[in-house]
């Protein structure tokens, strides 16, 4: 009866320091399992401008939008796609536009330096100026074709700067006289008329003769009413006086038959 005692006290004890063991004891600690994360890479632009993804599997168009922040309607949109429209995995999707991606550039050897040709002045050009002292018989200050220039006449021009001063005397014809490479500038051209002649348009005028240029003057004359009767009656003042010794000479003779017819008729009586 004793060592059953003895046996039961001692089965107690070792459950009660079991017992003690499994509560000083602290259970073995397990390592919670780390974060798994999906690598979404930076989406970069192509040479093309393009910013673009490649599908990975079970990649859905309200994913994709998600991940990288863009409107669904907007990621549709730039696709031409609809919600309903399937993505299939490793086809490229875009997200947008940018800027290309950025190249480094290749330096290569400096470029040597071409020198520069000497700028070359520009050259002043040249003009023609033809000018005509014509005869305006019908006075209507406009030269018609078949009125020709007046001989004996002078033509006078000069240029603004002092530099250039030509006189000519006009000849008869049809054609203009022409003053040929004359250097551009500003010009004064006058004409003298021959005596017996009127002026029936200016005698001078100013003008702008610019580099390539052939400008036709005309000025006109007509004959005046003095002139008229000399060229009527060749010889003038001269044939006046013949005449009028002519008609003296015929008064003389009328006067001395005048004279003669009184005298005979006294000595019939």
């Amino acid at each position: 009866m004793l060592n059953l005692k003895i046996q039961s006290f001692v089965i107690g004890l070792g459950v009660v320091g079991l017992a003690l063991i499994l509560l000083t004891t602290s259970p073995p600690a397990f390592a919670a399992p780390k974060a798994q994360f999906t690598p979404f890479p930076t989406p970069t632009p192509g040479t093309d401008g393009r910013i673009v993804y490649i599908v990975q599997p079970n990649d859905s168009w309200w994913r994709i939008a998600a991940i990288y922040a863009i409107d669904l309607n907007e990621l549709l949109g730039v696709n031409d796609a609809t919600s309903e429209t399937i993505l299939i995995e490793g086809e490229e999707v875009i997200l947008g536009f940018g800027g290309p991606a950025e190249v480094t550039p290749t330096f290569g050897p400096s470029p040597t330096p071409t020198p520069r040709l000497p700028t070359p002045s520009p050259q002043p050009g040249s003009g023609t100026l033809c000018v005509i002292l014509y005869n305006d018989a019908n006075g209507d200050s406009l030269r018609q074709e078949e009125e020709p220039s007046i001989p004996g006449g002078a033509i006078s021009i000069s240029d603004s700067t002092g530099e250039i001063s030509i006189t000519e005397t006009t000849t008869s014809g049809l054609e203009p006289f022409c003053f040929e490479d004359l250097p551009q500038g500003e010009y004064n051209i006058s004409v003298a008329v021959p005596d017996g002649y009127n002026p029936t348009t200016v005698l001078n005028y100013t003008l702008i003769l610019d580099p390539g240029t052939e400008t036709y003057l005309d000025f006109g004359a007509q004959i005046s009413s003095t002139a008229v009767d000399d060229v009527a009656a060749p010889g003038g003042s001269s044939r006046s006086l013949l005449f009028g010794i002519a008609g003296g000479l015929l008064l003389l003779g009328g006067i001395g038959l005048g004279v003669y017819a009184t005298l005979m008729g006294r000595s019939k009586s």
